[in-house]
């Protein structure tokens, strides 16, 4: 993979420039795009969420992996943009059709009941309870040596090209100690991990139980989450992690990895991970 592989989800805007004297200058800067996605099922509105378009099949694929509505990239027919009727619409809409033989449905656990936002990826979930239903504990032999993590938690910011346009977005990535095998950036944290875990998944490499999940801010109880069902045995974070994704990461069998930083890291759970 390549950094020209990433695409540049940012778009230039008029701004002025104040300085701390009061010196004033008109300036073009880059912003983070952000556009509304509905995802469908079979024409049925699973929800909606705020993403920077690119990489949308992954998108959708890693959501609907991590939601319980599919078990695989065997259950997938097509993945493709659509419009609700009107040209505005098209390709801020993609419908998911089952392959031959399966049934795919969404009940109303899974449905987001509201407008899903670029910060946080559980917010219209009906029910926190759901998500903790694991899909079985995290079991791996992954042996990540230490020097790895703190070379991939740095090197993770040469490969942000929108956030160095824009400063705006989020980044995601699966590893092996020799390197990233995907990187995704998008407004929404949440939004880089599914379109990370729905390229693996269309890649045929889950479960990913030799890979780690390397995340440029915070660690949440949803990438833990989703790095469980994708059966991601590392999460590793620049930032710090929330409680009850230590307590998740802690239940589930995942390494959690907070604070990744050039002087060192802090292990919250699981630790036999660490070479």
């Amino acid at each position: 993979m390549t950094r020209d592989a990433l695409r540049a989800g940012c778009a230039v805007v008029d701004t002025l420039r104040v300085d701390t004297d009061g010196n004033r200058c008109e300036e073009s800067a880059g912003v983070a795009i952000e556009e509304p996605l509905e995802i469908r099922v079979c024409g049925d509105t699973l929800g909606v969420t705020l993403r920077t378009p690119g990489h949308d099949v992954e998108l959708a694929a890693g959501l609907l992996f991590a939601e319980g509505v599919i078990d695989g990239v065997g259950d997938l027919g097509t993945v493709t943009h659509c419009s609700r009727g009107d040209e505005d619409s098209r390709g801020n809409v993609i419908d998911v059709t089952p392959a031959a033989g399966v049934s795919l449905s969404i009940d109303d656990d899974q449905r987001r009941s509201s407008l899903t936002t670029s910060a946080c990826g559980v917010c219209g979930r009906r029910s926190i309870d759901s998500l903790l239903e694991a899909r079985g504990v995290v079991e791996s032999e992954l042996c990540f040596p230490r020097e790895a993590i703190l070379r991939l938690s740095s090197d993770l910011r040469d490969w942000q090209t929108v956030f160095r346009s824009t400063g705006g977005v989020h980044a995601a990535a699966a590893a092996t100690p020799a390197g990233f095998a995907v990187v995704r950036e998008d407004v929404g944290r949440h939004n880089a991990v599914d379109k990370v875990i729905g390229r693996l998944l269309l890649d045929g490499l889950l479960p990913a139980s030799s890979l780690a999940l390397f995340v440029s801010g915070r660690a949440s109880f949803e990438i833990v989450h989703k790095a469980c069902c994708a059966k991601i045995p590392l999460v590793v974070a620049v930032s710090a992690p929330s409680s009850l994704a230590v307590g998740t990461a802690e239940r589930l069998g995942v390494t959690l990895v907070g604070f990744s930083r050039q002087d060192g890291f802090r292990v919250y759970t699981h630790a036999g991970r660490i070479g």
